[in-house]
């Protein structure tokens, strides 16, 4: 082990670093603005359902344009207009009194999550050799697990849910990311790839290739439904424990529900992706989705907190196997030339983390948190439709890389 990870890129650990420290200040802070929304400016479930759904839909809409992009111009320029792009929205964040102004920041926030993150993940994919890009993208995901360890907790006791002051927190962070990003990318330029800049597909082309890829179509689709089910964690059940007569102090239940959930991921992560890594690339894939719709249907009829933290535990089980294994699968799809905007167009599955906290918001309006079931119910079918897509998928990567093992056999 230890020598693989001496193998690893410099930059990559810059990346995977930042990464922790980016989602330890962020998970003090977003995660709670539904609370926070609800309880201090009054919001409707219906208003703060739209708000928090503004994010996801900003970066549907630009998260291809941000992959391309990077291909395009180069991954260097991407990452640090959008790094420190994004530390100013967090200062908007906390200087916001009246919800358009969270409106309008979270929109921001969801414009720059897209740019950044599928650049990043592609430079990864670039930087590193193909023996340890498994590893390089679980301590990736790793790494996002531990700052959420801690960041849910912090931010309860910051009062993340009555206050905007952890926003500032989550700007200066991302400042000194965004220095330590310039100074890794003068360190190691000359061992930066290049070939995107004069290789990358022009745009119509590129929206062809992965418009008509047989197996990406479908994993798109899929994986569309996984997100929705996956958007639910931070922002319906954010509300449902918030205002359910069930469990007394809701919003601190619900930091410790984060926490727990990081925790999982850390403990199950590795022995949970050694045991899948020899299946087919979306068997992992369609187990994670079915396990995420049956822990919601838990959080529906859960009754005490025993019961919920169980749905917590299965629930990241789920998560560890739909987004660890994901960026495995689009890497091994896409081609090379092709990666950062195979990475950015997968990002438009984000269309289910924009349909969550709406439909969220309009069940618990309707509902009510005090009828569970109700509201948790149909979020849990919605979230099992992605399974036949993923089958899809699956039959016709089997089908193509019979297809093309001759062809590599053959050189």
């Amino acid at each position: 082990m230890k020598q693989y990870l001496r193998q690893i890129h410099p930059l990559a650990w810059t990346i995977i670093v930042g990464t922790m420290f980016g989602r330890l200040v962020t998970s003090m802070s977003i995660p709670f603005l539904s609370i926070y929304l609800t309880r201090v400016l009054e919001a409707t479930p219906t208003q703060t359902g739209i708000t928090v759904a503004v994010s996801s839909l900003a970066g549907v809409m630009v998260s291809f344009y941000g992959g391309y992009i990077s291909d395009r111009i180069g991954r260097k320029i991407v990452m640090l207009i959008s790094v420190f792009s994004w530390a100013g929205v967090f200062f908007i964040f906390s200087a916001a009194e009246h919800l358009w102004v969270f409106f309008v920041a979270n929109t921001l926030n969801g414009l720059c999550r897209a740019v950044f993150e599928p650049t990043s993940r592609a430079l990864l994919s670039d930087i590193t050799s193909p023996e340890n890009k498994l590893l390089v993208f679980n301590l990736r995901y790793a790494a996002i697990n531990l700052g959420v360890v801690f960041g849910p907790i912090i931010g309860f006791q910051l009062g993340s849910s009555e206050s905007t002051f952890p926003f500032v927190i989550s700007g200066l962070v991302y400042i000194a990311y965004g220095l330590v990003l310039f100074l890794q990318f003068k360190l190691q330029h000359a061992n930066l790839p290049e070939r995107h800049q004069a290789t990358a597909p022009r745009l119509r082309e590129a929206l062809m290739t992965t418009g008509r890829d047989r197996v990406f179509l479908p994993v798109l689709i899929g994986t569309t439904f996984c997100v929705l089910g996956y958007g639910h964690f931070s922002s319906t059940l954010a509300q449902y424990l918030a205002r359910s007569p069930i469990f007394e102090n809701g919003s601190q239940m619900f930091s410790y529900m984060l926490s727990l959930n990081a925790v999982t991921v850390l403990i199950i992560q590795y022995p949970l992706v050694r045991t899948f890594r020899n299946f087919p690339p979306l068997v992992p894939l369609i187990v994670g989705n079915l396990l995420v719709a049956t822990s919601l249907m838990m959080v529906g009829i859960a009754e005490g907190v025993l019961m919920m933290m169980m749905s917590v535990i299965l629930f990241t089980i789920g998560e560890v196997l739909l987004f660890t294994m994901m960026d495995m699968l689009i890497d091994r799809i896409a081609k090379p030339e092709w990666k950062g905007t195979y990475f950015g167009t997968i990002g438009f599955n984000n269309i289910g983390s924009v349909i969550a906290p709406v439909m969220g918001g309009v069940l618990l309006s309707q509902f009510g948190a005090e009828n569970g079931l109700a509201v948790f119910l149909p979020i849990a079918l919605t979230t099992a439709l992605g399974v036949p897509f993923l089958l899809i998928a699956h039959g016709r990567l089997v089908v193509r890389e019979k297809q093309t093992e001759p062809t590599s056999l053959s050189m």
